[in-house]
């Protein structure tokens, strides 16, 4: 008769294998087609925590949408290639840096979209003017609205967007809403602007979730997939984008009022042929969420005349996001970052770079350029709050001046300048969750004006931050440092 204590260490000795075996599995499974780091990461979560590793990782350790879903992005990529062959219509007013030709090639490979100028844009800082410029543009709407934002809220300060929407409805206007659904779910007072969108519904306007999870509907990825473009398209006419949300400036959270915390934001009003590209996005995220395309939308570029050719910009979108194969906005950034010779100033709230973007920075700076790198001194995430802190000894060691927006302003608006050549402005921060798990939208510019004007604001901000020395970092007490470093560690679990 087999006793007990032999059948206890067969069990043991099973549960060893089976452990062994998992463990090997996870090798093997864990780093296909992911960084080192983040690879590093999973692997240290899930051989330290077993099974809520692993239960984590089932839930959120793949980055990309739905095989459906990147198949539609292929698609509709076909169709904007194919849509906007032969439009590319730029300036020669000012000179080309001898590089710009090939980053433009890039992002039409990446995104699809093409370079196009005889285009204008008013660069929008104050949050309440950026609005009432949005309801001023849909007020004079015509044809159609495509409004798409990360977070759609109705308040005190939003409600005359929500009117001019309805205004546009009753005189038979074509209005399209898209919002991001998780990020308009945590937004104060949600169900009071559903309610509000489907009495609107009911005049005529048609609005959809983005990425919705609703598993009992079918429609589920993993939950921190998120679109976090914010655009406006009247008329496919005059467009607007940039890093605002249509929401109160101080998102109406308890404790930011508690706080007295205020988003500063910055927002392009652009009007010539790229509004035809931009709204050739919204088309692309309609027709993901609903199947519809909307092909009598695609319009030609429009290419009136600038009244003032000194106006004229040259303008690029480039769309990125887990639907799209590689991290098209990080290589757009990579590849201006080594081109830079002279300057680079960089304004991003959330500032958590991966490697390839960190070891462009401090080689730009090796070489010789220029850096500095706008930041609020607060945030309202705690955790990437302290990974970005985790990279500031190394960044100050290379010599990048950071530079921190006082508080109580949050800082949010995401842009930066190459030289005197080149800027970018869009939805994006410079972290991995805008490289990988975002939807996001850029706009890159090629105007000296433009960068001019951009160059100004940064000025501005200057003038309300104060400057982050090594000296003053190398007196944060050691518990600062390891929470950094611990939150640098979970900013790798992509």
């Amino acid at each position: 008769m087999i006793g007990r204590g032999y059948l206890t260490t067969i069990a043991l000795v099973l549960l060893l294998l089976i452990d062994f075996a998992f463990r090997i599995v996870a090798i093997i499974v864990v780093p296909r087609n992911r960084r080192p780091s983040s690879a590093t990461a999973w692997l240290l979560a899930i051989n330290i925590i077993p099974y809520l590793g692993l239960l984590v990782f089932l839930l959120i350790g793949s980055y990309k949408l739905p095989r459906g879903r990147r198949r539609k992005q292929q698609q509709i990529n076909q169709f904007i290639l194919e849509s906007t062959e032969g439009s590319a219509q730029v300036s020669r007013a000012e000179h080309w840096p001898s590089w710009l030709k090939s980053v433009v090639l890039l992002n039409r490979n990446l995104g699809a979209m093409p370079l196009v100028g005889g285009n204008t844009a008013d660069l929008l800082t104050d949050y309440q003017r950026s609005l009432d410029a949005m309801v001023e543009a849909v007020d004079r709407a015509e044809r159609t609205v495509h409004a798409e934002f990360y977070i759609m809220a109705l308040d005190a300060t939003t409600e005359p967007f929500f009117k001019a929407l309805e205004n546009a409805v009753r005189r038979g206007v074509t209005v399209r809403v898209l919002l991001d659904h998780l990020a308009s779910l945590r937004a104060k007072g949600h169900f009071r602007t559903i309610r509000r969108l489907n009495a609107l519904a009911k005049l005529g306007l048609v609005w959809h979730y983005m990425l919705p999870i609703q598993p009992w509907r079918g429609k589920y990825q993993r939950f921190d997939l998120r679109n976090h473009r914010k655009l406006l398209v009247v008329d496919g006419i005059v467009g607007f984008l940039g890093s605002q949300n249509i929401i109160d400036a101080s998102y109406n959270k308890r404790g930011n009022l508690r706080r007295g915390l205020q988003w500063k934001e910055l927002v392009a009003r652009l009007e010539g042929p790229i509004v035809a590209g931009l709204n050739a996005i919204f088309i692309t995220d309609w027709y993901a969420e609903t199947d519809e395309l909307l092909r009598r939308e695609v319009r030609p570029a429009d290419a009136r005349p600038v009244a003032d050719p000194a106006d004229e910009i040259d303008c690029q979108l480039v769309p990125s996001g887990p639907g799209f194969r590689g991290e098209n906005n990080l290589r757009l950034f990579l590849s201006l970052l080594y081109y830079a010779r002279e300057r680079i100033v960089i304004t991003s709230p959330y500032f958590v770079p991966d490697e390839s973007m960190l070891t462009a920075i401090t080689t730009a700076r090796e070489r010789g350029v220029a850096i500095d790198l706008f930041v609020s001194e607060i945030s309202d995430q705690v955790l990437v709050y302290h990974a970005q802190r985790s990279y500031y000894e190394q960044l100050l060691r290379a010599g990048v001046r950071i530079w921190m927006y006082r508080a109580p302003t949050i800082l949010h608006a995401k842009h930066f300048t190459i030289d005197d050549e080149v800027a970018v402005i869009g939805s994006s921060n410079m972290d991995i969750r805008s490289f990988q798990l975002n939807a996001e939208i850029s706009l890159m510019v090629r105007s000296r004006r433009f960068v001019a004007e951009l160059r100004a604001i940064e000025e501005s901000y200057r003038a309300s931050s104060r400057e982050l020395t090594l000296d003053e970092w190398l007196r944060q007490p050691l518990r600062a440092a390891i929470v950094d470093n611990l939150a640098r560690l979970t900013s790798a679990l992509q």
